[in-house]
């Protein structure tokens, strides 16, 4: 997994808006009400994962050999300080709205690319918007991939 991470950290660093992209520790969660973060971030997790057995290879360890159905978790948030009501400056919206092009380029760099040799590709799953009450806005995208050891 720690392969997946970083080449996944590897690519979401090109996204030019993305000031801080890490593994998921915690840095939104319990640091309020100064998260150790850079704005917008995203925050890069396996959260969950399924294995099947493939069979047995006795030249290598372990031998019984694996697939993992596994859920890549990016969690995408800024520091919301603007509104984007009617009557606010067009830049003042744009800046309040810009969360969405960051994963809208999240998406286009990750959708169908794998991340190791051994791994299928990345399909996107699911968006999540997880509510607050401190200013960050934050969403949760959740990636499937299969992985083999095989």
């Amino acid at each position: 997994m720690n392969t997946v991470i970083e080449n996944t950290q590897n690519r979401l660093q090109e996204i030019a808006g993305l000031k801080y992209v890490d593994e998921d520790w915690g840095q939104l969660d319990y640091y309020s009400p100064n998260p150790p973060v850079k704005w917008p971030c995203v925050l890069i997790d396996i959260a969950n994962a399924s294995f099947s057995d493939v069979g047995k290879d006795r030249n290598k360890t372990p031998q019984n050999r694996q697939m993992g159905d596994e859920v890549l978790s990016l969690t995408v948030a800024d520091m919301r300080l603007t509104n984007s009501s009617g009557r606010a400056p067009l830049l003042q919206k744009n800046n309040a709205r810009s969360i969405w092009a960051i994963m809208e380029d999240i998406h286009a760099k990750l959708q169908g690319w794998s991340a190791t040799p051994m791994s299928g590709k990345f399909m996107r799953r699911s968006r999540q918007r997880i509510r607050r009450d401190d200013g960050i806005q934050e969403y949760r995208l959740m990636y499937v991939f299969s992985e083999t050891d095989a």
